[in-house]
């Protein structure tokens, strides 16, 4: 099953599917060799909605992708468990943070996203020292706050700063956002809401 930070190749990029006329600095031979990361919003005709990254953080653009059309799919996950100190980006904190994280033992499923999945997954420099670490968390059943505080607790004590989002079937929020506030904005595939019950379905 495909879902939100999932990184996607294909060969076929003219199945792309924009919203509009295709920006000028997308490149074809970059869409072969690159990536698409998976973004939440509704399919379209049953394909996959994705995003673009360019070269600089202001070419960012929606696409979507028939499913019949991937030919490669890294999720964040398994960019953990192929974590290598040979790794060229390994001096870096992001990835320094990932492998201390990586030895100890966690209750959920989770990955790497952001810059850092994405340098390790395609050996671009996307990273700069500054760069936080950006992870997703897997917890498709309510979780207790005592539980996520010590999480947050333990990322405190990274050599970076930790974004976390927390995954329910819902959609995904932030995890500092949900201990301060006691409520979050969930991104779903229908757009963002404010909510106190992120594992509950949203009501109509």
């Amino acid at each position: 099953m495909i879902r939100p930070h999932d990184l996607l190749w294909t060969e076929s990029v003219e199945a792309l599917i924009f919203p509009g006329v295709s920006p000028t600095w997308v490149a074809r031979q970059q869409l072969r060799d690159l990536p698409l990361v998976v973004r939440r919003d509704m399919p379209r005709d049953g394909a996959v909605p994705v995003g673009i990254r360019g070269e600089t953080r202001a070419q960012r653009a929606a696409a979507w992708l028939p499913p019949a059309a991937v030919r490669r799919r890294v999720t964040p996950e398994s960019l953990v468990a192929g974590l290598s100190a040979a790794s060229p980006f390994a001096a870096l904190p992001p990835v320094r943070a990932l492998r201390e994280l990586a030895a100890q033992p966690w209750r959920w499923a989770w990955g790497v996203t952001g810059s850092c999945g994405y340098a390790l997954a395609t050996g671009l420099p996307v990273m700069h020292p500054d760069s936080d670490l950006d992870l997703t968390v897997r917890c498709p059943q309510p979780v207790g706050r005592a539980a996520l505080h010590a999480l947050a607790q333990r990322l405190r004590t990274l050599p970076c700063r930790v974004d976390l989002q927390v995954e329910t079937p819902y959609g995904g929020f932030a995890l500092n956002e949900w201990l301060r506030d006691g409520r979050v904005l969930l991104k779903t595939n229908g757009g963002p809401y404010l909510t106190d019950a992120p594992w509950s379905a949203p009501q109509e």
